[in-house]
């Protein structure tokens, strides 16, 4: 039996042969034409009105329903219910508008049977009951390769987008967590959440549409829901606990819902960041192994306590804070003989009291931490510590910051009596000798010597 050339063909004549279908569906349209559920508009010309590209509604392939972009679950239904098409894989379509488009057009030129499988329902019933579908998939050439032309576009329209956004200084945007105003260039923002808050959503090189992407994260904050776990919690500072003793201050990598924010989901048709991020390992794990000699470990910079300074070890953040800030860590640790949490307990309560500009030594706060800065210098604050009973308290074993590298470098008391034996500025006390036979006599070991004398 051929396959009917349009799908409406063979609806139309399945529904002759049946009486009752013709009367039962003819009486839900009159029953729908009665209910009025929407505005209504005037045709433009004999043809109807034309649908273009950036309309914000999506026709159907055959007929005149229109559905709105983000509810292009309904057109598909409409088309399965209605004009038996199933169009396969439609989350690989880049663009779901522009694809519609482009087979409504091609189906008024060709019958659907050149481009769709046909396939047939209820084979072995009879032949009123048997029923044909029809398959739009990228087995067909042309459909292969209009996805991927779409995809080529949607990805020319995405690094676009980008480069925009990393090229405009005219961003403004809100911090999520201090309220603090930003203007200029988006990094600005996300590089202040990172560092101050502990809060990254990634390089913003690779992120694009970001005010749609901080607006979205702002109502899931506003909703006193967690970014990461995403449980709702009562009041805001509730959540703000739950955030920072989770370490829940970051997204949740399984919500797809942020994928439209990040360039790398835009480069494979297909594939989301993680296929991609899996493909590239499997790739590395593939290649020849080289040897462990050439592996050169690149440790993460600390910073300075008193600016955004980073050195990629102890010995240059030291000499940094000293020459810049006449501030010395070793000789405070040295004179004040600090042990390994002590000198924790000390560096965050010097980060707090920065991170909210006040001074350390004559307590008094400031706008910005410019400011503080500037005084602390100009007064020689800076070297100017707190008795020890202010700040060597169990509250300062909390760092401030979560990526708080410095406090990862510092020496515990071993490896400095290591090093200062080596200086020799430790006595080595020898142990007294003057009565060794006494010691012998009244050791231990004499009595273990006995009890295994009197068993063997």
């Amino acid at each position: 039996m051929a396959a009917p050339l349009t799908p409406g063909a063979a609806t139309r004549g399945e529904e002759d042969g049946d009486g009752h279908r013709i009367g039962a569906r003819a009486a839900r349209n009159e029953d729908s034409q009665d209910c009025i559920l929407e505005p209504l508009s005037l045709p433009e010309g004999p043809g109807g009105t034309t649908t273009l590209e950036g309309s914000p509604s999506v026709p159907c392939i055959f007929c005149e329903e229109h559905f709105p972009v983000a509810e292009q679950d309904k057109l598909l239904k409409h088309m399965v219910i209605e004009h038996k098409l199933v169009i396969a894989d439609v989350k690989l379509v880049a663009d779901f508008q522009r694809y519609i488009l482009y087979w409504r057009k091609r189906f008024t030129e060709q019958p659907i049977t050149d481009f769709c499988s046909v396939i047939r329902i209820n084979s072995t019933a009879p032949l009123e009951e048997q029923d044909n579908y029809f398959l739009l998939c990228d087995v067909l050439p042309e459909d292969r390769v209009l996805r991927e032309e779409l995809q080529k576009h949607r990805l020319k329209e995405i690094l676009e987008k980008q480069q925009q956004e990393r090229n405009d200084n005219s961003f403004h945007g809100i911090c999520m967590f201090c309220n603090e105003e930003f203007l200029g260039n988006r990094s600005v923002l996300l590089n202040h959440m990172a560092r101050e808050h502990a809060f990254s959503i990634g390089l913003p090189d690779n992120i694009v549409n970001c005010s749609q992407f901080l607006c979205t994260l702002q109502k899931k904050l506003d909703s006193l829901q967690c970014l990461y776990c995403e449980k709702t919690f009562r009041d805001k500072n509730t959540l703000k606990d739950h955030m920072r003793k989770k370490q829940h201050r970051r997204i949740n990598p399984k919500n797809r819902e942020y994928d439209q924010f990040y360039v790398i989901n835009y480069l494979e048709l297909g594939k989301s960041w993680e296929e991609v991020q899996s493909e590239d390992d499997r790739e590395l794990s593939g290649q020849q192994e080289d040897a462990w000699c050439d592996w050169e470990e690149h440790p993460a910079p600390a910073v300075c306590l008193f600016c955004d300074k980073h050195a990629e070890t102890m010995e240059k953040l030291c000499v940094h804070m000293e020459d810049a800030h006449e501030f010395d860590l070793l000789k405070i640790k040295s004179e004040l003989g600090l042990n390994f949490y002590q000198q924790v307990k000390l560096v965050n309560f010097i980060r707090r009291q920065v991170h909210q500009c006040r001074c350390y030594g004559c307590r008094v706060k400031f706008k910005s931490r410019a400011d503080l800065r500037t005084h602390m210098e100009e007064a020689k604050h800076t070297s100017l510590l707190p008795e020890m009973k202010a700040w060597d308290q169990p509250e300062y074993y909390f760092p401030t910051y979560e990526n708080d590298t410095l406090l990862c470098t510092l020496s515990d008391s071993e490896s400095d009596l290591t090093a200062q034996e080596q200086n020799g500025s430790i006595a080595i006390i020898s142990e007294d000798t003057s009565k060794l036979h006494a010691l012998k006599q009244s050791s231990i070991l004499n009595e273990l010597l006995r009890h295994e004398c009197l068993k063997n």
